[in-house]
């Protein structure tokens, strides 16, 4: 049985693949497109997934889609009708687009999946799930538990914007919901438009520059804008937002009530900047640590599963790990909308069709999110060579034991290993590392590799063996998706002519053993590497361990600011060629910057535009 799941339209799409119930492939379009968040039907990403499968497009059983479109529809117009006349412009620009393409999704679907197979009557093998059930099934599908409570938070889905949902063996079935317009992800995303940055694309960065600043206004917050019940649950005041009916998040209520316009891309950050970012996260949290408390209290479930974007806030899933409310909590590594195909077709095997789910207690099958593009050896040669590349190929025990040494001299690495992470984190296959022992390496990789906003922290992978000494955290975090603390036996003083700096100051203060990793507030955003998932990448944790005594890396997507992750060698070739990154190692091809032809360095800083 071949199920494709495709989640388009919106965006972050993507194609998935399961075979009898077992995951094949996944990846995000836009890592073959090179186009960011690309929301276009998922051509190129289904087609890799059917070269890895094997299989032509005849063989596919059922093509499942992630969300009703006629649900989403009618809350266009009865969010529209409720709101108007406000509110025309944006829904004069709304309705074509509905009329002519999304209202007809099945032929629209069908007519993309005829550029592959034009003569296959695909309509007949047409399945659509409901938004927040194909993120429930993400969560709960793969996760290592029998049973489960599934909570799921984003922006929204047909009417759902919150979701609780419960799973046992095969069965998944959605119990509670909160509606459009009262979102904790539409919240956020309203936060991350005022502050400057883009929506559906910068809110990790409101995340990231949260710990810069004090949670003054939480009151204001919570008097004004959310109505938090004990339970968690809760409603907005929609007077301080226009993303119902308008062409923004926010409006001048909204300004007026924080006494500060929406601040302008690359303007300088600001310290209530910081403050609002830092109060909206506290309510954030309150808000998942109140649902999460009341859902325990109510199912008696010792296991959680989370998805939606919101669970890629890995601030407040620390939270939930430490309040220990449920015993295990498992996050889909693709929550956002991308992982929603992933749902879409364990929806269709075990729901729709019935069948049966195998469980590995303690193990999940998302394969460590490595469910992308792969290369041979001989095929990265031979790219390598036509792009210009010098190289030399090591054995694997040279090539980790030279790697080991460059990292700990300072050196700046591209790690381009064996399939691509499915989700926004590059967990060890496409990533930039570093040692987090440098004081200068996050200012470094920021400004001069990744050309970024220096406020933006970098994640460390460790050892899962060694996590709890280094780290107030003991568990697994395969996926980047936990934060924690750094271990106070691993914390510096600081000066105390230090202690009384602002904002993105703080950045300038060593603060433990590890300060490229560690955040303004001692905290980090864990990734546990184990050799099972990912050999080569915990063997060269070990040997920069056995080098150094540091079981550490900084860990970072192999990409520029704007760019999608590297996806072909010929791509990490040229990030690597048109940044400050020292040494590239793609499967056992070793290149050194210095040895490469100066005439193929290319300016890279603005060739893609800023997320």
């Amino acid at each position: 049985m071949i199920i494709v799941g495709i989640s388009a339209y919106y965006h972050d799409s993507a194609c998935a693949l399961i075979r009898d119930g077992v995951i094949v492939a996944a990846a995000q379009e836009e890592r073959f497109t090179r186009k960011k968040h690309d929301p276009d039907f998922p051509i190129h990403a289904l087609q890799f997934c059917l070269n890895e499968a094997g299989i032509g497009a005849e063989e596919i059983d059922y093509v499942a889609f992630y969300d009703k479109p006629f649900l989403k529809f009618e809350r266009l117009l009865e969010t529209y009708l409720a709101f108007a006349p406000k509110g025309f412009s944006s829904f004069k620009l709304a309705l074509p687009v509905w009329l002519r393409e999304k209202l007809f999704l099945k032929s629209l679907l069908a007519k993309e999946l005829k550029q592959i197979a034009p003569k296959l009557n695909w309509e007949d093998k047409l399945l659509f799930g409901e938004h927040h059930q194909s993120h429930a099934a993400s969560a709960f599908y793969p996760s290592p538990f029998k049973e489960a409570a599934v909570l799921t938070l984003d922006g929204v889905g047909e009417w759902a914007t919150t979701s609780l949902a419960i799973g046992r063996g095969k069965n998944l079935e959605i119990i509670r919901e909160i509606h459009f317009p009262h979102s904790l992800g539409l919240l956020y995303s309203a936060f991350t438009y005022h502050l400057g940055f883009k929506v559906n694309s910068g809110e990790y960065k409101v995340m990231g520059l949260a710990p810069y600043g004090e949670p003054r206004f939480v009151q204001t917050i919570l008097d004004h804008l959310i109505d938090i019940k004990d339970d968690g649950s809760f409603h907005l005041d929609m007077a301080y937002f226009d993303y119902c009916a308008g062409l923004t998040m926010t409006n001048a209520r909204f300004g007026a009530l924080f006494c500060i316009p929406v601040r302008k891309a690359e303007q300088e950050l600001q310290q209530i900047h910081m403050d609002l970012a830092a109060s909206l996260q506290a309510v954030t949290e309150q808000v998942v640590s109140k649902l999460v408390a009341a859902i325990a209290k109510e199912t008696g479930l010792k296991n959680l599963c989370l998805a939606g974007g919101v669970a890629l806030n890995c601030v407040a899933n620390g939270r939930l790990f430490r309040e220990k409310h449920f015993e295990n909590i498992w996050v889909q590594p693709a929550a956002g909308d991308a992982g929603g195909a992933l749902g879409a077709a364990f929806s269709a095997y075990h729901i729709f069709l019935g069948n049966e789910r195998q469980v590995t207690p303690q193990k999940d099958t998302m394969q460590g999110s490595y469910l992308g593009t792969h290369f041979e050896q001989s095929e990265i040669e031979t790219r390598l060579r036509q792009a210009g590349a010098q190289f030399e190929v090591l054995d694997d025990t040279t090539l980790i034991t030279q790697c080991a040494q460059d990292l700990e001299q300072g050196k700046a690495m591209g790690w381009f290993q064996g399939r691509m992470e499915f989700g926004p984190r590059a967990l060890g296959g496409r990533s930039i590392l570093g040692d987090p022992r440098s004081p200068d390496m996050q200012t470094s990789l920021n400004l001069k590799v990744k050309f970024r906003e220096s406020f933006r922290p970098f994640a460390p992978a460790v050892l899962r063996e060694d996590v709890n000494d280094w780290f107030e955290f003991d568990g697994d975090s395969p996926y980047m998706l936990m934060v924690a603390n750094v271990q106070q036996d691993k914390r510096l003083p600081v000066p105390e002519a230090e202690k009384s700096l602002f904002g993105i100051d703080k950045l300038k203060v060593a603060r433990s053993q590890i300060p490229a990793v560690t955040h303004v507030d001692y905290s980090a955003r864990i990734q546990t590497v184990t050799s099972d998932t990912n050999p080569r990448y915990h063997a060269l944790l070990s040997e920069f361990k056995r080098i150094t005594g540091c079981p550490v890396l900084v860990n970072t997507s192999f990409n520029v600011r704007g760019e999608p992750i590297v996806n072909t060698p010929e791509e990490a070739f040229k990030c690597f060629m048109g940044t400050d990154i020292d040494r590239l190692a793609i499967g056992n091809c070793y290149l050194k910057k210095e040895e490469q032809n100066p005439a193929l360095k290319i300016s890279y800083e603005n060739a893609f535009e800023l997320d």
